[in-house]
């Protein structure tokens, strides 16, 4: 009450300055008393609380985000996207038995230009940089002859490469050696090391398009027609694991009860297999025998083979999902990739159960794959008959012989899952290859392809899944970015670099290991538990949750800050105007 009469105008006591002008004096626009600042003070600092306050708002409720290498990431994917992954590749061909005098450099420029023929598309992702041939013309060389190379392929394999390894060639060397001799046949065999051999009496013509076929079509290809990388060309997890699940599967065990020495095979034949794989993935190995399994496709009798059959359109339907519980591994948890390699044993009212090829013929491993899933294949008892005397199913065990042939069989599903071919025959455009195989499955220009597709693959991978990430994350300014994440994106990057850097160099297998890496850490930061929470929100969304409360305080204060600031200009300037006039009367 005080406040309000001392910033009223006075009225009551009179100035002795200003008495001769009191009757002058008019309230409405003059006062004789200075306005007071204390309202005007506690309205402003109402105000300025909630100014000072808004910083420590937005600071409680700020989202951390560690920083990505947003430009590194933008660098690697154009890179990648623009300049198609290529390897350094060395070719090398050897004439022996032919005319000295023929133009080394001649024959090396028709067996490139032969080569670019049969891949005439050379930009693409895991190809070869180029396609140089060196050829060396020797009619004196005695290590490999005729007569060395028709004994046994396998001995002559491993004399082919002491003869190449004793300076001829050697390393990461794709060689051909060809010998000119009098037999008309002519053999050519691809052995299972990086080189291969043509002996018989043949043309330089010939010989060269043999060369540059096996160049271009078995080292390079991996003898495939198709050299594209396909979305789904490797059945990789996106961890880099790959756990191969083999089931042996009783439809009836009413009928006959069936079990194996799952172990031997695995100390035997899959140990081998796993370690020539390790670079592309890591390989991981179960077993399981389930029982009451039948099949979901259905089976006719038919007279001349004497079998039941069932037919290539029947594969869409003989996985039985509902009864085969395959997928129970503990070891497949996560981003890793099971491939099923199955064993079916069918009842005895189907047995035996033969699979017809669209052709007519039987199938000679009665068995069939399904791409990114695995295969499956149906192995008879020798003995079709039910033991009708006994009341107890009759339980056995599979020989080791028909054990390993059938594991044979899985090793040929599985390297057609990775996309090599499953049997020892190349057929092209110069005549028909033997392709010998190896005793750990895979050979070593056969996991050259492997690699070379595999690191391609991987680093494509990396690239879209990091450009995603950066895309999302700047598109989302309040979406959560912990350190784990940078840091794992961090070394994505370093491992995809480290993988071109190999790459460079022709070292396959370190190349394939930290493209696996960089894969791997990119997929972990994508899907990181805290990108997929829900605790992030946009910038709308918090004014929309906080402006219902803030929203009318702050405009009462704003406008009662306003409404006393003019307040006091006003007064302000009634006293001075009665301050004016009360010294021109005076």
């Amino acid at each position: 009450m005080a406040e309000e009469i001392s910033d009223s105008p006075s009225t009551s006591h009179s100035n002795p300055e200003n008495s001769d002008s009191s009757s002058e004096f008019d309230p409405n626009t003059m006062r004789n008393t200075k306005p007071g600042l204390k309202r005007l003070f506690l309205t402003l600092s109402v105000l300025f609380s909630f100014i000072l306050g808004f910083p420590l708002l937005w600071k409680s409720i700020e989202i951390y985000r560690t920083p990505l290498p947003f430009p590194q990431i933008e660098s690697f994917s154009s890179e990648i996207e623009s300049n198609p992954l290529q390897f350094p590749c060395q070719f090398q061909a050897i004439f022996i038995g032919f005319d000295s005098r023929v133009s080394h450099g001649e024959v090396g420029s028709a067996i490139t230009r032969k080569m670019y023929e049969l891949n005439p598309d050379v930009s693409q992702c895991g190809d070869c940089s180029s396609y140089g041939v060196s050829v060396v013309v020797d009619s004196s060389f005695d290590c490999v002859g005729t007569g060395n190379l028709r004994g046994s392929d396998e001995d002559a394999d491993e004399l082919v490469k002491s003869c190449l390894g004793n300076g001829i060639g050697g390393g990461k060397v794709y060689s051909v050696v060809v010998v000119n001799g009098e037999e008309e046949e002519v053999r050519t065999v691809v052995g299972k090391y990086r080189h291969a051999w043509i002996v018989g009496k043949v043309s330089e013509e010939e010989a060269v398009s043999r060369v540059a076929e096996i160049f271009a079509k078995v080292f390079v290809n991996g003898g495939n027609e198709g050299s594209s990388i396909r979305g789904e060309f490797m059945p990789v997890g996106a961890d880099g694991r790959i756990v191969l699940s083999f089931s042996l599967l009783n439809a009836n065990p009413q009928d006959w009860i069936y079990d194996w020495n799952f172990h031997e095979i695995d100390e035997t034949l899959l140990q081998p297999v796993v370690e020539a794989l390790q670079p592309i993935a890591n390989i991981t190995v179960e077993s399981q025998v389930l029982y009451h399994t039948p099949k979901s496709s259905f089976s006719y009798w038919d007279d001349e083979h004497e079998s039941h059959i069932f037919s290539t359109n029947d594969l869409p339907f003989f996985v039985n999902s509902n009864e085969w519980h395959l997928d129970t591994s503990v070891a497949a948890g996560g981003r890793s990739k099971v491939l099923q390699l199955v064993v079916y044993i069918p009842s005895a009212k189907e047995c035996p159960l033969q699979l017809e090829l669209p052709n007519g013929d039987l199938s000679k491993t009665n068995g069939f794959i399904s791409p990114m899933w695995g295969g499956v294949v149906v192995w008879n008892p020798q003995s079709c008959k039910k033991d009708l005397e006994s009341k107890d199913p009759v339980r056995h065990v599979i020989s080791p012989q028909d054990l390993q042939k059938l594991f044979e069989i899985l090793m040929g599903q599985l390297r057609q899952l990775l996309g090599l071919k499953s049997d020892n025959l190349y057929v092209g455009q110069s005549g028909t290859f033997i392709l010998l195989g190896s005793e750990r499955g895979f050979t070593e220009w056969e996991l050259d392809v492997l690699s070379r597709k595999h690191i391609c693959f991987n680093l494509l991978s990396t690239s879209t899944t990091l450009g995603s990430l950066s895309r999302l994350v700047q598109s989302l300014p309040r979406m959560i970015i912990m350190d784990e994440i940078g840091k794992q994106v961090k070394f994505s990057l370093e491992a995809a670099k480290f993988a071109l850097s190999n790459v460079s160099i022709g070292m396959y297998d370190a190349s394939a290991v930290s493209s696996r890496d960089s894969r791997s850490l990119a997929e972990d930061a994508f899907f990181h538990p805290s990108i997929m929470s829900i605790s992030y929100y946009s910038f709308e969304h918090c004014f929309a949750i906080y402006s219902p409360f803030f929203l009318p305080v702050s405009m009462h204060v704003i406008l009662a800050a306003l409404r006393e600031w003019k307040r006091y200009k006003q007064e302000n300037k009634k006293y001075l105007a009665w301050k004016a006039k009360a010294q021109v009367t005076s």
